[in-house]
């Protein structure tokens, strides 16, 4: 073994980690404010309680993403910050504004592309806009530029199902981004690509995300996923869903696929995990 080799095996990788603050940034008004989010469903049966009270900050620009078992309310909370679901308790602030119903400040990519199959690449990028009833013009040229910086130029004008499952997704995200939000929530966005791609799709939103400096939340039940991508990562506990711990990644933000061979990487994956192994395995 060289002294290099000596030398990496010794350092205390574990000195580059942190366990972030639970408690939110009550006095930045930028970026995404959670205070005091929890939320119960009511049924037949009774209250189901899907989160316990959430307390943290998003701030502006930042990569954070949230990984924890099914059933364990990441879904639910995506909703509450987008405006589709009103929480129980606490206050989602966006920007300083609190969230009260749907709001535009966001672009939301799911699990499945759900591109129409009767609209061609570029309306389908558009299909924010017209919804919206923005002036088309205004966004054409944003949509084609998008789709050029996601290596889909000259695809424009073919159907959905002419394009792979990654090149579709990559169209979701420009549709996503079309009308500029401020935040892109993303549920799961590669949980249906093959490893390939996925690793693929990972290395291609890290790169959008530094281009674009948008504010990202991303949810996924994959921890080397979670690692590679994020700022910051949240662990949550089974359902009903609370904050097991909130860690800083300590990677620079330009990463290609060798990070994940890094020595700060595989602790801080190992570290997460251990959070799932105390209670259950991830699906």
């Amino acid at each position: 073994m060289n002294a290099a080799m000596k030398a990496m095996s010794v350092e205390p990788v574990t000195a580059h980690l942190r366990v972030v603050s639970e408690q939110a940034a009550v006095n930045d008004t930028s970026g995404i404010t959670i205070s005091g989010v929890s939320k119960t469903y009511r049924t037949r049966d009774g209250d189901v309680p899907s989160l316990r009270p959430l307390d943290f900050h998003i701030n502006d620009g930042e990569f954070f993403v949230i990984v924890g078992p099914s059933g364990c309310g990441k879904s639910t909370l995506l909703k509450m910050i987008s405006g589709l679901l009103a929480p129980s308790t606490g206050e989602i602030l966006v920007e300083g504004k609190k969230v009260t119903e749907p709001h535009g400040d966001v672009g939301i990519v799911f699990q499945n592309a759900l591109l129409l199959p009767w609209r061609n690449i570029l309306s389908n990028v558009m299909l924010p806009i017209d919804m919206k009833k923005l002036p088309r013009e205004k966004f054409l040229d944003r949509a084609k530029s998008l789709l050029k910086m996601v290596g889909l130029e000259g695809f424009e004008k073919k159907l959905p199902w002419q394009l792979s499952g990654g090149m579709q997704q990559r169209a979701s995200i420009c549709r996503a981004l079309v009308h500029d939000p401020k935040i892109m929530l993303m549920d799961e966005p590669f949980g249906a690509l093959d490893a390939m791609t996925r690793e693929k799709m990972n290395v291609e939103l890290s790169r959008i995300q530094r281009e674009t400096g948008k504010t990202v939340l991303l949810i996924t039940h994959s921890i080397p996923e979670a690692v590679f991508l994020a700022d910051k990562v949240l662990v949550m506990t089974e359902r009903p869903g609370g904050i097991a711990a909130i860690y800083d990644v300590p990677l620079g933000r330009e990463r290609n696929l060798d990070a994940m061979a890094n020595p700060v990487f595989t602790e801080l994956v190992a570290r997460i995990r251990k959070h799932f192994f105390t209670q259950s395995a991830l699906d």
